[in-house]
C-alpha cells in the first residue's frame, strides 16, 4: 500500500474537517443552548463528562498507539491486517471492562441514577466509540476519507437536531442524536475498512506494545483529571447551572482550538514514519514549523476572544449565560498552552516512544488539577474550574518542555514568543478601541473579526513575510493557474 497524500494535502483535508468542527457547533450550539436552557445543557454535559471517562478507559491508548503502529506497517497489507486485528481485540477487552464498571457505577451512585435514561444512551456511545476505529484511518493518513465521512454525518446530525429538538424536554433526544452521530461514523468506518484489511482472531501484542497501550491510556485518563474532570467535579459540587456556564466557555475554546489541532493530528503518523526511517532532521524541522504555526494562529485568536468574550457568549449561547464570560476569558490563554503541549507531547515525545515521560507529565497535571479543584471549585464555581485548568496545563507544559530539552535538545522559544507578542500589540490596541467605542455587540464582533483578519494577513505577508503562510498562498495560486491553463 503506497502512501500518496502529502502532508500539505492531509493538512488541507484535516483543516476542512476541523473547520466543520468549527462551523457545525456554531450552527447547532446557539440553537440548542437557547431551546434547552443552561440547566438542561448542564445535565447533558455532566452526563457526558461521566461517559467520557468510561470512553477513555475503554480506549486506553489505542488512538495514539494505533495511529503509530498502523503508520509503521501501512505498506504491508498482510502485516496491516495482523496489527489491526491484534489492536482491535485488545481494545475490545478494555471496552467490555469499561461497560461492566459503568453498569456497576450506575447501580451504586444515586446521582447517576437520577439521569438513568441518559446514562443508558451513554453506554451505547461507549460501544460505538470503540467501533469508530479512527486510529486505523489516521495511521493510513486517509484524511480525505475521514473528512468526507465526518462532514456527511454532521450534516445529517444538524438536520436531525433542528427537526427533533423543539423544547427543554427534548434534552434526552439531543443526547441520543449525539450518540447516533457516533454510530453513523462507526458503521461507515467498519464497512469501508474491508477495502484495506480483513479482521481475524490473530492476537499478538508484545510486551512493549501492551505497556505502551497502558501507559498512553493512563496518560489520557490522567489528562482528563485536569481537563474534563472539572465538569464532573463541578456537577457534583455546584450543580448543573455552573456546569452549563463552564461547558459553554469550554465549547467556544474547543471551536477556536480546532484549526491548530488539525495539523497535530496529521503530523503524528508522519513523524512516527520519520523516526522509523531515521530522518531525525526532518523530524526536528517539522516540530519547528509546527511551533511557528502555533504562534501564527494562537496569539491573534486569544486576543480576539478575550476582548470580545461577552459578545461571543451572547452570540453563541444567548441570554442567561453571562456566568460563562469570565471563565471564557480565563480559558482562552489555554489555547497557546495546550497548543504547545501538543507539539511537545504528541509530536515530540510520542513518536520517539518516550511514553514514561508522557505519563509523568500527565501525573503532575492530574495532581495539580485535583488538588486545586478541591480548594477552589466549590467556592468559585465555573470561574474556579477555568483557573484550575489553566494552572494545571501550565504545569504540564513545564514538565513536557524539560523532557523535550533532555531527549530532543529543543528548548522553549522565549525570544520567538516575545517577538510574536510584540508584533500583535497594535492589534490588541485596535480591538480594545472597537470594544470601548462601539456599543452594538454585532458591530464589535464584525469589526473586530475583520480587523483581526486584515491585520494578520498584512503582518504575515508584507511585514514578517511568514514562510508558512507565503508557501500556502503560493501553492494555492500555482494550483489555480494550473487549472486555468487546463
Amino acid at each position: 500500500m503506497k502512501r500518496t497524500n502529502s502532508i500539505s494535502k492531509n493538512f488541507l483535508y484535516n483543516s476542512i474537517l476541523t473547520s466543520s468542527n468549527f462551523i457545525f457547533p456554531l450552527l447547532i450550539y446557539p440553537y440548542v443552548s437557547r431551546v434547552l436552557g443552561v440547566e438542561k445543557i448542564g445535565v447533558c454535559e455532566f452526563t457526558d463528562s461521566i461517559i467520557n471517562y468510561f470512553m477513555l478507559f475503554s480506549m486506553m491508548g489505542i488512538n495514539i498507539l494505533g495511529t503509530r503502529e498502523i503508520a509503521k506497517v501501512r505498506d504491508n497489507k498482510e502485516r496491516l491486517s495482523e496489527v489491526f486485528s491484534s489492536l482491535f481485540l485488545l481494545n475490545l477487552i478494555t471496552t467490555l471492562a469499561a461497560l461492566f464498571i459503568l453498569l456497576a457505577a450506575v447501580l451504586l451512585v444515586p446521582q447517576l441514577q437520577e439521569n438513568l435514561d441518559l446514562m443508558c444512551i451513554g453506554a451505547f456511545k461507549v460501544i460505538f466509540n470503540f467501533l469508530l476505529i479512527n486510529w486505523f484511518y489516521q495511521g493510513l493518513e486517509e484524511f480525505r476519507y475521514i473528512t468526507l465521512r465526518s462532514v456527511f454525518v454532521k450534516i445529517a446530525y444538524l438536520i436531525a437536531i433542528f427537526l427533533c429538538v423543539k423544547n427543554q424536554e427534548d434534552y434526552g433526544i439531543y443526547y441520543l442524536l449525539s450518540t447516533l452521530m457516533f454510530a453513523g461514523n462507526a458503521i461507515i468506518n467498519l464497512i469501508h475498512s474491508k477495502k484495506y484489511i480483513h479482521l481475524s482472531f490473530h492476537f499478538h501484542v508484545d510486551k512493549h506494545g501492551l505497556k505502551s497501550y497502558l501507559y498512553l491510556g493512563v496518560y489520557l485518563i490522567l489528562c482528563s483529571m485536569y481537563t474534563t474532570f472539572n465538569v464532573t467535579f463541578l456537577g457534583f459540587s455546584c450543580g448543573n447551572v455552573q456546569v452549563g456556564f463552564y461547558s459553554t466557555a469550554y465549547k467556544i475554546f474547543t471551536i477556536a482550538l480546532a484549526f491548530f489541532s488539525a495539523f497535530t493530528t496529521v503530523a503524528l503518523p508522519r513523524l512516527s514514519h520519520y523516526i522509523v526511517e531515521g530522518h531525525i532532521e526532518k523530524y526536528k524541522e517539522m516540530l519547528n514549523k509546527t511551533t511557528e504555526l502555533l504562534f501564527l494562529v494562537s496569539i491573534p485568536m486569544i486576543a480576539f476572544f478575550m476582548i470580545n468574550a461577552k459578545e461571543t457568549i451572547w452570540l453563541i449561547a444567548g441570554q442567561g449565560y453571562e456566568g460563562a464570560i469570565i471563565p471564557m476569558m480565563i480559558i482562552m490563554p489555554v489555547m497557546f498552552v495546550v497548543g504547545y503541549e501538543q507539539i511537545l507531547v504528541i509530536q515530540g515525545l510520542m513518536p520517539i516512544n518516550k511514553d514514561k515521560a508522557v505519563l509523568f507529565n500527565s501525573s503532575i497535571g492530574c495532581l495539580v488539577g485535583i488538588s486545586l479543584n478541591m480548594i477552589f471549585v466549590e467556592e468559585y464555581g465555573a470561574v474556579g474550574s477555568a483557573a484550575v485548568w489553566l494552572c494545571a496545563e501550565i504545569c504540564v507544559l513545564v514538565c513536557a518542555q524539560y523532557f523535550m530539552k533532555k531527549y530532543v535538545g529543543l528548548g522553549f522559544p522565549f525570544l520567538k514568543l516575545a517577538k510574536s507578542i510584540s508584533l500583535y500589540v497594535p492589534l490588541f490596541a485596535l480591538l480594545m478601541g472597537f470594544h470601548l467605542i462601539l456599543d452594538n455587540s454585532w458591530y464589535k464582533l464584525i469589526l473586530s473579526g475583520i480587523g483581526t483578519i486584515v491585520y494578520f494577513l498584512l503582518l504575515n505577508i508584507y511585514i514578517t513575510k511568514n514562510n508558512i503562510l507565503l508557501t500556502l498562498i503560493s501553492k494555492n495560486e500555482h494550483k489555480r493557474l494550473y487549472r486555468t491553463e487546463e
